[in-house]
């Protein structure tokens, strides 16, 4: 598989496994899985050429870990990101590290530093380990802007922190007083 087949297969099934599973009648459980089998199958009959190999291929291959197949190897889900309301991946709450970061685009900057960093249509924030991680984040919506987040702080002050499969960092809200402008 070529990069850019494996790049327009992983938008598809983020597409399908975060966002909109009904675009090929597929059902997801509360958990955000869905069946490997059935996946391919509506996916192949709404045009959309994927078989067990090239969904492997992405999983595995994906630096971002968007992905993962459970242990017996018949389910797949997103591995956070979801706006669908019917899915809740129970994450285990963690104590986090002392710093995370956040990677938006320059465009959201004033308003968040105003309200916060809120989830809005998704579950979650999401926070990186590594300011890399969050420019190529705030990349994808224009000149980036990463904030540091005092995690560990807010976490003592009963922030509740999950970190997902993909060794991304969830939370529900960041209060404008626990971000800093990174230089």
């Amino acid at each position: 598989m070529n990069k850019s087949q494996h790049i327009k297969i992983s938008k598809f099934l983020s597409y399908i496994l975060r966002h909109k599973p009904e675009a090929i009648e597929l059902r997801l459980d509360s958990e955000g899985w869905a069946d490997i089998s059935t996946l391919i199958h509506l996916s192949n009959e709404k045009g959309q050429k994927l078989d067990l190999a090239m969904l492997h291929n992405v999983v595995d291959l994906s630096p971002k870990k968007r992905f993962s197949i459970s242990q017996d190897g018949m389910r797949i889900r997103a591995s956070q990101g979801h706006s669908l309301k019917q899915v809740d991946i129970k994450f285990e709450e963690k104590i986090p590290p002392e710093i995370l970061y956040h990677g938006t685009a320059h465009y959201f900057l004033e308003s968040i530093l105003e309200q916060g960093l809120n989830a809005k249509e998704r579950q979650y924030v999401h926070l990186s380990i590594d300011k890399e991680m969050a420019i190529q984040v705030g990349m994808r919506h224009g000149t980036p802007v990463v904030l540091k987040i005092n995690a560990l702080k807010l976490y003592h002050q009963g922030v509740k922190f999950y970190q997902a499969d993909n060794d991304i960092w969830l939370t529900k809200f960041i209060s404008p007083a626990q971000i800093i402008q990174d230089e």
